[in-house]
């Protein structure tokens, strides 16, 4: 996802968060500060139910937070690289790097997250039924009911909720077959996502209900995100067994990030002409440039300007190992503004890999029948 900022590690998994969290967060506390704290606690004042709002919106994104912990937590037990997690618009989501070594394997990790939301549910409403006082308790009941119900949500048995991917795990144990099991999860969810948009609308428009238009956006939600699961499975089998360095191009033509552009355009483009070059320094990558940003450069400037001041530099250029599959190649290499990427072993540039090399092999290969293992992507 693009705009997400990055809020640091917590063991060892990288959160972040992207800014359409902000929005969701305005809304709850909207909603319980104006809502649903006065008519739970009307005795209360004004001032005392927007903090109470405040703080139940922060601790409910945290819960979502240790649910997708447990995802990841879970993940790394099972040897899985964990990419990272990120809270957003529709809750959190984790993300992880290679595939699911076994049935076994994606039925823990995805139990792991409903396990923590079953906790915390449990622990809040065992302090909202303490005696503490009225803004606490309200605060721990709302927090009780929430994860409760984040629970019964997650696991519903559509992909690619948890319950989706338990109900995988058992399909794909009993029957050996990753692919057969991901289009029966996939067509669930798209059942639920047209029907909670059905209801969604139905509630929108005869009952003049918010929450109805909330119903269909997560119907959305869902319709879209089985539909790329099922397109993901596909990719992924049509690639199964390759790695960067079966689609790299080898040896490709450098510059020197020290050559003026003028340079370059007189000695490298004007004879090897090539949509993007390798920058390096020292034998060392340290970009990428594109041919296309010189051509932008107005002519008086290249005899002033250098290839380095020009390229993109190599902290946002994606970087790839030889030994990566092709499937997450093709995952780094999605972004529009970074669908090329250097191929670098022992801090030496052994090749470059682009989208449309990636491409290539997957057209040529889709017809191929084969079986693969699906990319995690946990979300709440």
């Amino acid at each position: 996802m693009s705009g997400n900022i990055s809020l640091g590690r917590i063991g060892g998994v990288e959160v972040r968060v992207n800014w359409s969290w902000l929005i969701v967060l305005a809304l709850i506390v909207w909603t319980l500060a104006d809502g649903v704290f006065p008519s739970q606690n009307p005795r209360l004042s004004g001032n005392t139910h927007l903090a109470m709002a405040v703080v139940a919106a922060l601790l409910f994104f945290a819960s979502i937070l240790l649910h997708e912990l447990g995802h990841a937590w879970e993940a790394r037990r099972e040897g899985l690289e964990v990419d990272g997690i990120t809270l957003w618009l529709f809750g959190g989501v984790s993300q992880f790097k290679g595939g699911f070594p076994s049935a076994g394997a994606e039925f823990r990790i995805a139990i792991a997250g409903p396990l923590v939301s079953l906790v915390l549910g449990v622990v809040f409403v065992l302090i909202a039924i303490a005696g503490l006082p009225s803004a606490v308790d309200g605060v721990a009941a709302w927090l009780g009911y929430i994860n409760l119900a984040l629970l019964v949500f997650n696991l519903i048995p559509a992909l690619p909720l948890d319950g989706g991917r338990v109900l995988r795990a058992a399909l794909w144990q009993s029957k050996g077959d990753l692919g057969w099991a991901t289009r029966v999860g996939t067509d669930i969810g798209r059942v639920f996502g047209y029907l909670f948009i059905g209801l969604g609308v139905a509630m929108f428009i005869f009952q003049g209900s918010f929450s109805g238009a909330w119903l269909a956006f997560i119907g959305w939600f869902l319709l879209q995100a089985a539909t790329a699961e099922a397109r993901y499975i596909a990719t992924e089998a049509a690639l199964h067994g390759l790695r960067v360095r079966d689609l790299m191009v080898r040896d490709p033509v450098t510059v020197d990030g020290d050559l003026t552009v003028g340079q370059f355009m007189d000695e490298v483009a004007r004879s090897r002409r090539f949509t993007t070059y390798p920058v390096v320094d020292g034998g060392r990558p340290i970009g990428l440039l594109a041919f296309g940003s010189v051509a932008a450069l107005p002519r008086s400037e290249w005899d002033s300007r250098r290839v380095r001041e020009a390229m993109l530099p190599l902290e946002r250029v994606p970087l790839l190992t030889e030994d990566e599959t092709a499937i997450d190649a093709l995952t780094a290499l999605s972004s529009p503004t970074s669908n090329r990427g250097l191929v670098v072993e022992d801090g030496h540039l052994a090749g470059l890999l682009s989208i449309t090399d990636l491409t290539r092999a997957l057209e040529l290969r889709r017809s191929r029948p084969s079986t693969g293992e699906s990319r995690p992507k946990l979300g709440v």
